[in-house]
């Protein structure tokens, strides 16, 4: 069977969560060296070699390039099935067509998003459940929030959890943190945010929450670390801390390179995740094998995700976070206790599964589209 990929979203210089859900993905499906022929559809080469082992197809279209350019390629050189990791299906698509779909954050908090971006996905997002053979959902939530909210059959969602990468482990060299801590101008101790800035990510509460932090258990008062690539509103973030007379406390170094990323998590005294709405929460995961106990959300996805190597909070509770965050910083056994937990749950997560789960869905689907034969 030939199976198309759009992995128009696994190429680019900084990926953030569907960039690489879709590059981590499809690099474990290839991995996989099933008996099908993968066909990769990008809008251009990637500059280093990655997913190599599959026919590249290369699409030059500098609009319209998914129901545009892809739906004519489907038209031009149909493959026996489609999958789209990280984007919205092409209006044009084989009936054996399966679509990942991360989270419906825009309908459980729309004032977090822009009105145009919350139209957008919305309508894009409806068109692919509904003209799909097969959906993925990357939790149990998202495939929750799939059958309430647009009326999916739950026959027509597979959960493929999404997997954390082979070279996330705790760093022990104190040298290597130290020198990723000092390029970063990060003093310790200091608590960790790690992901997107925005403003479902609930940043604005923990600003509030660390503002209120007594650090009189600390001989050095502590920093708050909010890294990852800046988002809209992230404006309104810098203007709290500076209100609050946090500007030397807390930091934000921008986005992380993965190979910064494990020795970073592994120097924090913890991980704060208190988003308001995650489809899987894979920063939380990430932390846990790095050995970084973490703080996170009662919230959508994240209990399913974090296990019981997590401290729940609910995201709307200032004082909860920060009463959470004082707790790791002073009780060691706990400490110790969330992270060796932490350390066992990430272990139920790995792109190899994710991969199977993925191409058995394909072929699934593509078996129930195939035309019956007398």
């Amino acid at each position: 069977m030939l199976i198309g990929i759009d992995a128009s979203r696994a190429v680019c210089d900084r990926p953030t969560g569907t960039e690489i859900y879709s590059r981590r993905l499809i690099e474990a499906l290839l991995d996989l060296e099933s008996a099908h022929t993968l066909r990769l559809y990008l809008r251009s080469l990637p500059a280093s070699r990655v997913m190599l082992g599959a026919e590249r197809r290369v699409l030059h279209a500098p609009r319209l390039w998914t129901h545009g350019r892809l739906s004519w390629e489907m038209v031009r050189c149909r493959p026996d099935a489609l999958f789209v990791p990280a984007h919205v299906l092409p209006l044009i698509h084989p009936a054996a067509s399966v679509v990942t779909v991360h989270d419906l954050g825009y309908l459980q908090y729309p004032e977090a998003h822009p009105w145009r971006q919350r139209l957008y996905l919305d309508r894009s997002t409806r068109w692919s459940v509904r003209a799909a053979g097969h959906l993925l959902a990357d939790s149990m939530s998202t495939k929750s929030d799939l059958v309430s909210h647009y009326g999916v059959p739950l026959s027509k969602v597979t959960v493929a959890y999404p997997g954390v990468d082979k070279h996330l482990a705790p760093v022990r060299d104190r040298a290597v943190i130290d020198e990723v801590r000092t390029r970063l101008r990060i003093r310790e101790p200091y608590f960790l945010y790690l992901g997107s800035i925005q403003p479902r990510k609930n940043l604005s509460r923990l600003l509030s929450a660390f503002a209120a932090f007594d650090p009189g258990f600390f001989q050095v008062a502590p920093s708050l670390v909010i890294a990852g690539k800046r988002g809209w509103l992230c404006e309104d973030l810098f203007a709290q801390a500076e209100g609050l007379g946090l500007d030397r406390r807390v930091v934000f170094p921008g986005y992380i390179d993965d190979e910064d990323k494990a020795a970073l998590l592994s120097g924090a005294i913890a991980f704060v995740f208190p988003s308001l709405y995650e489809g899987f929460g894979l920063p939380v995961v990430e932390a846990q094998a790095c050995g970084c106990p973490v703080v996170t959300s009662t919230s959508s996805s994240l209990p399913e995700v974090a296990g019981e190597g997590a401290l729940l909070v609910d995201p709307s509770d200032t004082r909860a976070v920060r009463d959470a965050m004082w707790r790791i910083a002073t009780d060691t056994p706990l400490r110790r206790s969330l992270i060796e937990r932490g350390h066992i749950n990430a272990r139920r997560f790995s792109w190899e599964a994710c991969a199977h789960t993925a191409l058995y869905a394909i072929e699934r689907c593509a078996r129930a589209t195939a035309p019956q034969t007398s």
